[in-house]
């Protein structure tokens, strides 16, 4: 039977879920897109992710390749799938992709946003889902100084073993990332830090983003971050930041692998 071979734009609030990949009993955010899949095709259709986002985790722009019988057009899935699909997953955008689309291994970049709440509303019920609470309750601000210093120094190519969960990667890795952009941003309400790279290793955002924080607050050096790049181990990096702050935002593609625009 012809196929079509499609990339899901995903939007999903990770609350409910036990992280993206498919674990027996659990809810999964992979599972869930597949049965949704299965009950429009007759058929199982696998479903892989650009990135296994962990439990708690948000995406705005998860990148999923699927291949459906020849008869979908990407508008006409798009639209059943969010017939079926549950409340807190939504396909925000269907692209038809060459044949030799992988949504893993052809993207070129990854992007990623962490929010941290600054006011005394971040302590809502409305927003602390969405977001870490971070000195709502009239504590000293955090130094924006050392936060934007701490993200200029992640700019370039570096090994973040430091910023890694040990033995989640093969012995062989050697950590390296090209960090493409990294900034703190103004948000209402508080802030957000923005990062692209062309790979992100285990819990490595989260374990930046408490980072910085503890420096930002003055429990740590401000110089943390740069002297951590240069660590071998993560023995002196923060724990990492609450899972419910971070947003897996977009993947990026080549071009070329796009049959309909982006």
């Amino acid at each position: 039977m012809p196929e079509r071979t499609v990339q899901l734009v995903l939007h999903y609030d990770g609350e409910g879920f036990a992280g993206w990949q498919r674990q027996p009993r659990e809810r999964t955010v992979q599972a869930v897109v597949e049965e949704a899949l299965a009950r429009l095709c007759a058929r199982p259709v696998p479903v892989l992710g650009a990135g296994r986002t962990d439990a708690g985790v948000h995406a705005r722009g998860q990148a999923a390749g699927i291949r459906v019988p020849d008869r979908w057009t990407v508008g006409a899935l798009r639209r059943a799938l969010n017939a079926v699909l549950p409340h807190d997953v939504w396909v925000a955008a269907a692209h038809e992709m060459m044949p030799t689309f992988h949504a893993r291994y052809s993207a070129t970049s990854r992007r990623y946003s962490y929010s941290v709440g600054t006011d005394e509303g971040a302590y809502s019920p409305f927003r602390r889902r969405w977001e870490w609470a971070v000195h709502g309750g009239g504590r000293r601000p955090l130094d924006r100084a050392v936060l934007d210093a701490s993200a200029a120094a992640l700019a370039g190519e570096h090994c973040f073993r430091a910023f890694a969960v040990k033995g989640t990667a093969p012995a062989h890795d050697d950590h390296r990332c090209t960090v493409l952009d990294a900034a703190w941003r103004q948000r209402h309400g508080g802030l957000a830090f923005e990062i692209e790279a062309n790979r992100f290793l285990h819990h490595m955002v989260r374990l930046l983003v408490g980072t910085m924080v503890e420096a930002a607050d003055g429990r740590r050096e401000p110089q943390s971050v740069a002297v951590l790049l240069a660590a071998g181990d993560n023995r002196r990096t923060a724990p990492p930041a609450p899972a419910h702050g971070l947003y897996l935002d977009t993947v990026r593609y080549p071009r070329d692998l796009y049959v309909t625009p982006e």
